[in-house]
């Protein structure tokens, strides 16, 4: 049986309706048990209905993952839109606490696309990659205009191995020629950043620890000393 013909009137509510479902069930349950069927009974659709939308539930999945890429970035470049250019400090701070705030307000689409990988689905890198480097680019530009402004204490750097360069070289034809010493920070300050957060969000920060943001402060503090 052929599914349903697409109720056009519907489109703009029922896409939301099944994504805002979708994201309840991971809530719930996590991402690897999301069903679309169990999205359709939810909202009271013929089964069928829901595959002119989704063909199926990595399609559900990947809309998913590009949504919440697309959040983050739009969460990021918010933080900075205010503060001028020349407050690198204060731009670079705004960055990682408007990083860890999303973080925790969104924890379920932050583990979607940064936990645990769900069992048999393969992001297609043609449709998330765009996304995930959109969320990049705030803080690829803020470092950017550090290093521009010779801010960035780049003699504070260790020496790069022939192997790192390599690697950083490959990343800097893929920007069209962004400096290596950015990349390298963009990439310490992102994973410094991150591994706080999903201890915080996972529950694995101590318990004493009270108020974790203070410990996030602390060591976004402590980059800006390092590095600038």
């Amino acid at each position: 049986m052929s599914p349903r013909p697409r109720n056009e009137a519907r489109l703009p509510d029922l896409l939301g309706g099944i994504k805002d479902i979708a994201w309840k069930q991971i809530a719930e349950s996590g991402a690897a048990t999301l069903s679309l069927r169990a999205v359709a009974r939810e909202l009271n659709i013929a089964a069928p209905s829901i595959y002119n939308y989704y063909p199926s539930r990595d399609d559900l999945v990947t809309a998913l993952i590009v949504d919440a890429y697309n959040s983050l970035a739009e969460a990021l470049s918010e933080s900075v839109e205010n503060l001028p250019a020349e407050q690198f400090p204060e731009r670079l701070f705004a960055l990682g606490w408007a990083y860890r705030q999303w973080a925790v307000t969104y924890s379920q689409r932050y583990l979607l696309i940064f936990g645990t990988p769900i069992p048999n689905y393969h992001a297609p890198d043609e449709i998330t990659m765009p996304a995930a480097e959109r969320a990049m680019v705030p803080l690829v530009a803020v470092i950017q205009a550090i290093f521009a402004a010779g801010r960035l204490r780049v003699e504070r750097f260790a020496p790069l191995t022939p192997e790192l360069a390599t690697m950083l070289g490959q990343w800097q034809q893929a920007t069209g020629g962004i400096h290596p010493e950015i990349l390298y920070l963009a990439q310490v300050f992102w994973s410094r950043v991150h591994g706080l957060v999903m201890l915080e969000i996972t529950g694995q920060i101590p318990s004493f620890f009270d108020d974790p943001a203070e410990l996030f402060r602390r060591e976004l503090n402590t980059i800006l000393i390092q590095y600038l």
